[in-house]
């Protein structure tokens, strides 16, 4: 019972000192082998209503789950039954998505924090007959527009912006084609859509 109790203390200060010493946002912690398989995963700045998710090379969602309660997130994930290959973990944000990538390989997992990325996420805004666009491409990365008038499915503007890290657009519908628009934005390998009505 002694040794059950100190193994426990020990595992909680280590716990503790972990998530004090954290960065700005994740930890992954696993677990000694007895205790096989699980994986502590914490961030610590998330908010209601934002997801995470874990999806395999091709993109295929394994697992998904909207983050309930704003602040610590902390869950004990099994992720030695997965096939062996190249997953991800994506924190999904308001303006962000932050990308843990990891490898199993015969029942071990192997974080790639190396390759931790954060894709930051184009923001819509519609005032009056303006339609402001904004991105951060930190990387230059590419981003697409398309404009699409509803009422007749009808492309009606498409434009590429690359090579600059602050993306900052204004487009000005006309008053004269009132209705649904739906905005498509490309980048990042990743497809977004936005809906408004003049």
């Amino acid at each position: 019972m002694k040794k059950v109790i100190n193994k426990s203390v020990i595992m909680v200060a280590m716990c503790t000192a972990l998530l004090s010493n954290a960065n700005g946002g994740s930890s992954f912690i696993p677990k000694k082998e007895k205790e096989i398989a699980k994986t502590i995963v914490t961030f610590n700045d998330v908010r209601e209503g934002q997801s995470l998710i874990i999806k395999d090379i091709n993109g295929f969602i394994l697992y998904k789950e909207f983050i309930k309660q704003s602040g610590l997130y902390s869950k004990a994930f099994d992720l030695t039954e997965l096939p062996d290959g190249d997953y991800v973990f994506e924190l999904e944000k308001d303006m962000e998505i932050k990308t843990i990538p990891f490898k199993v390989s015969s029942n071990k997992v192997n974080f790639l924090k190396e390759k931790e990325t954060t894709i930051y996420k184009p923001y819509v805004l519609k005032k009056n007959n303006y339609i402001y666009i904004n991105k951060l491409a930190l990387n230059g990365e590419p981003l697409e527009i398309k404009i699409y008038y509803k009422e007749s499915s009808e492309l009606i503007y498409s434009e590429k912006i690359k090579d600059t890290k602050s993306i900052q657009k204004a487009y000005k519908l006309s008053s004269n084609y009132k209705g649904d628009y739906t905005i498509v934005l490309n980048s990042n390998g990743r497809e977004y859509y936005e809906y408004i009505t003049l």
